[in-house]
C-alpha cells in the first residue's frame, strides 16, 4: 500500500536520495509567493523603479504604476513556468539544469545562484535590521539585529514546509491588513509627484529583474506542490498581486519620505511607515515576516549547495550558509543593489527563455535527465551565453564602470545604438529562445531516463 505523507506533518528530505512529499496545494503556494512579493527592499528601492536611470527625471506615478503591473505580470509569468519542470519532476531548480546543460555544466549556474542567493539572503537581514531599528531605535545596535534574524531565518530552514504552512496560515492575514493600511495612509498623504513617461522601458526591465530574481528558486518550493498547475498559479496570482501592492506602496512611500533624501539613504523611506498611525504595529508586522525573504533564499542556496553534494544533510548547509550569510550582512554595502540586481537578471533570463524553449517546446520535458551522470549540452550554452549579450547591449549603462565601458566598446564596435522603446529583459529572453528553436533543429534532443 502507497504510502501517502501527511500535508500537517511532512518535510523536506534530508537529501536528494529521498523523494519529496507532495503536500503543497495552491493556497500554500499563493500565500507564499505574496508573502515573498511584499518586502521592505520594495519599500526602499522603489526609488529605483521611479527613476531607473538615476537621471534626475522620474517617472510620474501612473507611469510608475503601469510599469509594475506590466513588469510584473511578465516577471512573475516567467516564475510560474520555472516553477512547472518542478512540480512535474520532484526536483530543485539547480537539478534540473542537469537536463538542460547536463550534470557537470550546470554546476556552472549553479555556482552562481549560490552567489545571488547569499547576496540576496545578506541585504533581506541587512533590511531587517534597519527596519527593526527604525521602530526601535538605534539602543540595540545593527549586528545584533543581524544576529537575531539570521538565527530566526535558520530555523525557518530546518524545517521549511512547516514554515510555508505558518505563512499561510497566519502570516499572511496579518500582511494584507498592513498593506491595506499603508495603502490608505500614504494614498492620502503623499504630495503630487510630477514626472514623465520618458524612462517607462527601463522600470518595466527593473520591475522583470525583481520578479526574475526568483526563477532560479522556483521550483525548489515547487517541488513539494500537488501539481503543476497549482505551483504556477500560485506563484503568478500570489506574486504579482502582493509585488504591484508594496511597489505602488513604495511609490507614495519615496514621494512622503522625499526623493533626495531616500537616494542619500534608502532606509529613509521607513520613515513615513512609522509616522504614521499604528505605522508601528502594522510596520512591525511587515519587518518580522521579511524572515520568510531570508529563509527563501538560505533554503534556495542549500537546494543549490545539494546538486553540488547531494549526499549532504541539507541541515548542516543551512546552518553554515545561515552563519556566512550573517556574516556578508554585517558588511554589506547597500549601494550596490541596483548594480546587482541588473547582473542577476542579465544571467538568469536569458537561462530561463533556454529552459522554457527546450522543456516545453522541444520536447525535453519527456526525457528530462536528472542523473548525476546526465551527459553535457554544451551546445545550450550557446543560447545562453546570446541573450546575456543581447540582455547588454539592450541595457541602460551598469553601474558598475569598467563593465559599463565594455559593452559601450561593444556597441560602437558593431554600430548599434539601443533605442528608448527596446527591452532588455525581452529581448534576452526572445533571444535565446529563438536560438534554443534553432539548435534544436539541427540537433535532436538525446532520448534519456529521468532520474
Amino acid at each position: 500500500m502507497t504510502h501517502v505523507a501527511d500535508p500537517k506533518r511532512a518535510e523536506v528530505p534530508l537529501t536528494l536520495e529521498e523523494e519529496p512529499p507532495k503536500v503543497l496545494g495552491v493556497l500554500d503556494q499563493g500565500a507564499f509567493w505574496a508573502n515573498l512579493g511584499v518586502s521592505l527592499l520594495g519599500f526602499a528601492f522603489a526609488l529605483f523603479l521611479i527613476d531607473p536611470l538615476g537621471s534626475g527625471r522620474p517617472l510620474s506615478v501612473p507611469a510608475a504604476i503601469v510599469a509594475t503591473v506590466v513588469g510584473s505580470l511578465i516577471g512573475t509569468a516567467m516564475v510560474g513556468l520555472a516553477a512547472v519542470p518542478g512540480a512535474q519532476t520532484g526536483s530543485p531548480a539547480m537539478v534540473l539544469l542537469r537536463g538542460l546543460f547536463g550534470a557537470r555544466l550546470s554546476y556552472v549556474p549553479t555556482v552562481l545562484n549560490i552567489v545571488q542567493m547569499l547576496g540576496w539572503g545578506a541585504f533581506e537581514l541587512w533590511v531587517i535590521a534597519k527596519g527593526a531599528q527604525a521602530i526601535f531605535g538605534t539602543a540595540v545596535p545593527y549586528p545584533v539585529w543581524v544576529l537575531v534574524a539570521g538565527a530566526l531565518t535558520v530555523g525557518l530552514t530546518i524545517y521549511p514546509l512547516g514554515a510555508i504552512r505558518l505563512i499561510r496560515r497566519i502570516v499572511t492575514a496579518g500582511v494584507i491588513v498592513a498593506t491595506i493600511w499603508f495603502a490608505v495612509v500614504f494614498v492620502r498623504q503623499a504630495p503630487p509627484v510630477t514626472g514623465s513617461w520618458e524612462a517607462f522601458v527601463p522600470a518595466v526591465d527593473f520591475v522583470i529583474a525583481l520578479s526574475v530574481s526568483w526563477v532560479p528558486l522556483a521550483a525548489d518550493f515547487a517541488r513539494h506542490s500537488r501539481s503543476s498547475g497549482a505551483a504556477f498559479s500560485g506563484a503568478v496570482i500570489g506574486y504579482t498581486l502582493a509585488q504591484v501592492a508594496c511597489l505602488g506602496i513604495g511609490v507614495y512611500a519615496v514621494a512622503i519620505a522625499g526623493h533626495q533624501a531616500v537616494a542619500g539613504d534608502p532606509t529613509a523611506v521607513f520613515a513615513p511607515f512609522v509616522a504614521a498611525p499604528l505605522g508601528v504595529l502594522f510596520f512591525g508586522i511587515l519587518v518580522l515576516r521579511e524572515t520568510d525573504q531570508s529563509f527563501a533564499n538560505v533554503y534556495s542556496t542549500t537546494m543549490s549547495l545539494q546538486n553540488l553534494m547531494p549526499r549532504v544533510d541539507r541541515r548542516i548547509f543551512s546552518v553554515a550558509i545561515g552563519v556566512l550569510t550573517v556574516g556578508v550582512a554585517l558588511v554589506v554595502d547597500v549601494n550596490s543593489y541596483s548594480a546587482f540586481l541588473s547582473i542577476i537578471g542579465a544571467v538568469f533570463v536569458p537561462m530561463f527563455g533556454v529552459l522554457v524553449v527546450d522543456y516545453f517546446l522541444l520536447g525535453g520535458r519527456h526525457g528530462w535527465n536528472t542523473a548525476q551522470d546526465a551527459p553535457s549540452r554544451l551546445l545550450m550554452t550557446v543560447p545562453w551565453v546570446l541573450g546575456f549579450a543581447t540582455w547588454w547591449l539592450l541595457a541602460a549603462p551598469s553601474q558598475v564602470a569598467w563593465w559599463a565601458a565594455i559593452w559601450n566598446g561593444v556597441r560602437e564596435a558593431i554600430g548599434f545604438t539601443p533605442q528608448p522603446w527596446m527591452s532588455a529583459a525581452l529581448g534576452a529572453f526572445l533571444v535565446s529562445g529563438l536560438v534554443t528553436l534553432a539548435v534544436g533543429a539541427v540537433r535532436p534532443r538525446r532520448v534519456s531516463v529521468r532520474a
